[in-house]
């Protein structure tokens, strides 16, 4: 395995007796898009200023590229770009003025200009005003910001906040072809559907504190399986199922019963409750979002917001 391009061991930091991110143990491996996902107040936006030397660390190091964030900033940072927020830009100038005032104060070849919007597909709007520009072209004018000193590290904050269901599949499409081409993606988003097209892996933070990581497809397994409803006597429907061998487990969800087998043998199922007198009133197979996990072991309620 390669070196990991982000790599956080017990950070911590607390605002007087407030513990915002509390031993976080993140590994971001190169070339993946990693999602950062957590319910409002989880910690989020700290841990990113304590990747980006904005937030000093009560505990604990961040170490980018190989660099301790707080002992090496320059050489931790020098590799990364990042768009934290709304991009903020010059209204009266044109997006290519706007990246050659940045380029300029980076001491950055002009090249660097075109390559950006070229990457973010803006070269035929380049000579527009930045005030022209739709909420969807802002944000690919920031990304670009970002990419002009050729980063391997891209750390997103929100991408497709704010934005119409055209504008956010555009960023996707374009953190998908960054990624494709060598960039290392760190995305923090609360569009959950996003986080699960996306990403490979992800961690959910809650009170600062990591509850789960892990492949999208690892986290979602254990909620797949088969899910049935019986008519009859759910405690002999229970303890008839935990008592099948090929059936790893069961457990209650409301009115229904979420058997952990696969969803191949859902005829079989039914077959066994029906061969004890047990009649079933609904029988499916299971698949669950990443949201519904989320939701299920944040303690979220469905419509709060899940940002930061």
């Amino acid at each position: 395995m390669m070196d990991a391009i982000i790599q956080t061991e017990g950070l911590t930091k607390r605002f007087g007796e407030r513990v915002a991110v509390e031993d976080l143990n993140l590994c971001v491996q190169p070339g993946e898009i990693f999602g950062f996902l957590g319910p409002n107040g989880a910690g989020k936006t700290t841990t990113i200023g304590m990747l980006l030397a904005l937030v000093r660390p009560t505990a604990g190091r961040a170490v980018v590229m190989g660099y301790d964030v707080q002992r090496q900033p320059a050489q931790a940072l020098q590799a990364v770009g990042a768009m934290i927020e709304a991009p903020a830009f010059y209204p009266y100038l044109s997006g290519r003025d706007n990246l050659r005032v940045l380029a300029r104060a980076g001491g950055l070849p002009e090249a660097r200009v075109a390559a950006a919007l070229d990457l973010v597909e803006l070269t035929d709007r380049a000579r527009d005003k930045f005030k022209r520009y739709s909420q969807g072209m802002r944000q690919r004018l920031g990304i670009a910001a970002a990419l002009l000193h050729e980063p391997r590290l891209i750390i997103l904050d929100e991408p497709t906040n704010g934005l119409d269901p055209a504008g956010q599949h555009e960023i996707r499409d374009l953190i998908q072809m960054l990624a494709q081409s060598g960039h290392t993606i760190f995305l923090s988003s609360h569009m959950l559907h996003e986080a699960e097209e996306l990403c490979g892996r992800v961690a959910i933070l809650k009170a600062g504190r990591v509850i789960a990581e892990g492949t999208v497809a690892d986290l979602l397994r254990r909620g797949r399986g088969v899910l049935l409803r019986v008519a009859g006597d759910t405690a002999a429907a229970l303890a008839l199922l935990r008592a099948t061998p090929w059936i790893a487990g069961v457990e209650p969800r409301g009115d229904m019963l979420l058997v952990d087998a696969p969803a191949e043998r859902t005829a079989e199922i039914n077959a066994l409750l029906a061969a004890h007198a047990i009649p079933v009133a609904e029988i499916r197979a299971n698949e669950e979002r990443l949201e519904d996990f989320f939701l299920e072991i944040t303690g979220t309620r469905a419509g709060d917001k899940v940002t930061r």
